[in-house]
């Protein structure tokens, strides 16, 4: 490729509405230009990008034995309202009508169409295992687009479905694109983790999520490094305290909290640690008041809370409800003294193993110091795991500690089971001629979101670090001075040509530029390969090399140009 036969849109400056560093960087790069709130052009620098990230993910889901197909991105509403998500997906869901008032969504996922595919086409266990995959333009009307294609409103991704006579045969799908994740994510030179996660709206009895860390990351992951232990913070486990509860050693008593009325200004009060102290939140389900207790360092998990029996589909209380339940204002709750057969008490795993603790004493202005189970309050009606874990906090398999991170997640994988299949009848005859419903899987990954978070995690300040198995270019050739040496402009041409019958996927930057912009426009664009030839330079019978990660170039003979090149990019691509 040449620079004079491309087109290059660089600039100095974002838009000031470009937040996270990707986005600004996508911006000045022109791999991206806005069309509206949540939608972007990919200009053909940022094309290659996406085409070369999409060519990993293909060439891998076809190793894995999965077919690919293309459906509609339009969809007929009658699916989505046959299998129930019409109403409940949200606001996210884009509904159209055609011109005779028939209802259609644009697809943010293939669920239902695709199992529409595997009633009419699959009658016999013989026909499955089978995996279908697709690389499509996705709709989702996010309520705040922000981050550019971090999350945009209209996106590309890859999503996969298995279809399935048993759960076994599930299970061993399951972990090939597992595998076959791990794969994709380690050729495109990534750094990421795969995490135990929920498995939120899509359903299903499993997922694992594929995050690639960065320190911008919207996402909190618990790990553990002395073991493969990786969970999403909404799901890694709060262990209960290894030692038993404390016996009591205070007397119950009054303190005086006027103007105190969370648990670090009551800490800071009475010269406390603030890990002595319980906070109730008040939360209703089910037509009742349900009075959560956690240590006053932790932070409620609301997908674990949202999983605990009794609280499924919670909300907080009003103050209007807590006064009504608690006689008194929010700031001074606590459990003593609770009529339980009105206000159900459920306890976190820590906060039922604590003694002598302080509390809202349900009074405004007071709380209550040396409270202690069993002898001032009865015991929790229900203990849970329902806190966030804490760097420092034991490991679930009992391997070291956890250690927390950041991550973005670019990919996530769900064990379905019968959801969708159950739903739009989508049965087979087993072997003993059984009718009975498909097991399925799904496995998505973020295309589009992938370029963004390779961004977010190789950048500097002179512009972006892409991995070599994505960049718009492995190698730029920059002659300097080519209009006015036609050595220089013959070297070039020649270190080009050769390179790129070589498989190199090579620039060369004919442009009549000065130094200066050439430069910063490669390194900008995130080449990983530089390869300067100066009239000076030839003279001394050298070029120059310099890695896009350098500081400074290296010189090499003209001879051994050609073969040192050859040899880096051949390492970067052995490493991905």
């Amino acid at each position: 490729m040449r620079i004079s036969q491309f087109f290059l849109s660089t600039s100095k400056e974002a838009p000031a509405e470009a937040e996270l560093t990707s986005h600004k960087l996508m911006l000045r790069a022109g791999l991206i230009k806005r069309l509206g709130s949540g939608l972007y052009t990919w200009m053909p620098l940022g094309l290659r990008v996406l085409r070369k990230v999409e060519a990993i993910v293909r060439e891998e889901m076809n190793r894995a034995g999965a077919v690919e197909l293309l459906m509609p991105a339009v969809i007929p509403a009658e699916l989505w309202q046959e299998s129930g998500r019409w109403d409940v997906f949200g606001p996210q869901l884009l509904k159209i009508q055609d011109r005779h008032a028939r209802d259609f969504l644009f697809g943010p996922t293939h669920e239902e169409v695709i199992t529409d595919i595997a009633r009419r086409e699959i009658r016999s266990y013989r026909q499955m295992p089978v995996n279908f995959y697709q690389i499509q333009t996705k709709f989702r009307d996010e309520i705040r687009p922000r981050f550019g294609v971090m999350r945009a409103r209209e996106f590309l991704m890859k999503d996969a479905y298995s279809f399935h006579a048993s759960a076994a045969s599930l299970d061993s799908t399951y972990q090939g694109m597992y595998a076959c994740y791990s794969r994709i994510f380690t050729r495109l030179g990534l750094k990421f983790r795969a995490v135990a996660a929920d498995t939120g709206a899509i359903g299903g009895s499993g997922s694992h999520e594929f995050h690639v860390l960065a320190d911008s990351g919207e996402d909190a992951i618990a790990y553990c490094p002395d073991s493969d232990y990786a969970a999403n913070v909404e799901m890694a486990e709060a262990l209960a305290p290894a030692t038993p509860r404390a016996a009591a050693t205070q007397d119950m008593r009054d303190v005086a909290t006027p103007g105190q009325t969370t648990c670090q200004e009551v800490a800071g009060l009475l010269d406390i640690p603030l890990q002595h102290t319980v906070k109730l939140i008040a939360l209703m389900a089910g037509g009742r008041m349900h009075a959560v207790l956690l240590r006053g360092d932790h932070n409620l998990n609301a997908v674990k809370t949202g999983k605990v029996a009794g609280l499924v589909d919670y909300r907080f209380a009003s103050e209007e409800e807590i006064r009504a339940a608690f006689s008194c204002p929010p700031g001074f709750l606590g459990p003593v003294g609770l009529d339980r057969s009105r206000i159900r008490v459920v306890a976190d795993r820590t906060a039922a193993r604590m003694s002598d603790f302080v509390c809202g004493a349900n009074r405004p202005g007071f709380h209550i110091a040396g409270v202690n189970w069993g002898r001032d309050l009865p015991e929790p009606d229900l203990v849970a795991d329902i806190r966030d874990v804490l760097a420092g906090d034991p490991s679930p398999d009992g391997q070291g500690s956890l250690e927390l991170c950041r991550g973005i997640e670019v990919g996530h994988i769900f064990k379905l089971g019968d959801k969708y299949s159950q739903a739009l009848d989508a049965t087979f005859l087993d072997e003993d001629g059984q009718v009975r419903a498909m097991i399925m899987g799904c496995y998505g990954i973020g295309v589009s979101r992938i370029v963004a978070a390779a961004i977010e995690q190789g950048f500097d300040a002179r512009g972006i670090l892409f991995p070599q198995a994505i960049a718009p270019f492995e190698l730029a050739v920059v002659p300097l001075g080519s209009r006015r040496s036609v050595t220089v402009r013959e070297t070039a041409e020649t270190f080009y040509n050769a390179l790129r019958a070589a498989g190199v996927d090579v620039v060369l930057d004919d442009r009549d530029e000065r130094p200066g912009v050439m430069f910063a426009d490669m390194e900008l664009i995130g080449v990983p390969h530089r390869l300067v030839v100066s009239e000076r330079g030839l003279k001394a019978g050298q070029v120059e090399y310099q890695g896009r990660a350098d500081t400074t170039g290296t010189q090499i003979a003209v001879s051994d140009a050609v073969h040192v090149i050859l040899e880096k990019i051949e390492a970067c691509r052995n490493t991905g």
